[in-house]
């Protein structure tokens, strides 16, 4: 019976957590694949540069939501007949969730970073750790305006919490992997931190840029003396 929790907990917190609601979003709502904008990645972040609006914050709810259910229900089966606490099902629960989030067996093993994820796991096992967590991202990524560095910092914040509040030993040690596998999900974004390219993060989502060939002014000519046709440009909205 008790591998039997283990194996039905980790298949349906996969399952669960696979659905991606940014892909889904971006292809029902805007008939595309958030896989092939931006940075393709099927985040939030990606999904708030590159469509903006309100949608952007449902994918953050259905991400941060399926870790909370799929953690809770765990704690719950996992504490009263078969283990010792609650907080070893959340976790166990919560890492296949994030598995099943950066590596969907559905979209071909090509998930998210898993930073929501693993952040909403932080709130199910302690509040504290969540409520450090919240605190270090609220407080860097205005400063920094980094996503990727405050997502960082912030599961470390959290992780470190869960040491300092005593959490059941293996619970730690499940949450730990979750935070490397986050961090080293990022790889590419700590390389473009320390290389000084890394992307800003702006909650309004920006206007189109002007282009960089800009049309010649009215009257002028080339080189001949013969008038350069001038185009009018407008700004996208």
């Amino acid at each position: 019976m008790t591998v039997l929790i283990y194996v039905l907990t980790a298949i349906v917190s996969y399952v669960v957590a696979a659905v991606n609601p940014a892909i889904v979003l971006s292809r029902l709502v805007y008939r595309s694949d958030i896989r092939k904008e931006g940075s393709g990645n099927p985040g939030f972040t990606n999904f708030h540069r590159v469509y903006g609006g309100k949608l952007s914050w449902l994918v953050f709810v259905l991400d941060v939501g399926k870790c909370v259910a799929v953690s809770l229900v765990a704690g719950l089966v996992f504490a009263p007949a078969y283990f010792s606490t609650r907080a070893l099902g959340a976790a166990y629960a919560g890492v296949f969730a994030l598995l099943g989030h950066t590596y969907p067996v559905i979209y071909r093993f090509k998930g998210g970073k898993g930073f929501l994820v693993t952040f909403a796991l932080l709130w199910v096992l302690d509040w504290r750790a969540g409520l450090v967590a919240t605190a270090v991202m609220l407080t860097v990524l205005p400063l920094s305006g980094c996503m990727s560095l405050s997502s960082i910092l912030t599961l470390l914040a959290g992780a470190v919490t869960l040491i300092v509040v005593k959490i059941h030993t293996p619970a730690l040690f499940l949450t730990f992997g979750a935070v490397l596998l986050v961090i080293w999900r990022h790889r590419g974004n700590i390389a473009r931190l320390v290389a000084g390219t890394e992307k800003k993060f702006s909650f309004r989502k920006k206007k189109a840029s002007a282009p960089t060939d800009l049309p010649a002014a009215e009257g002028a000519t080339d080189d001949a003396g013969e008038p350069i046709e001038v185009t009018a440009w407008k700004e996208k909205e």
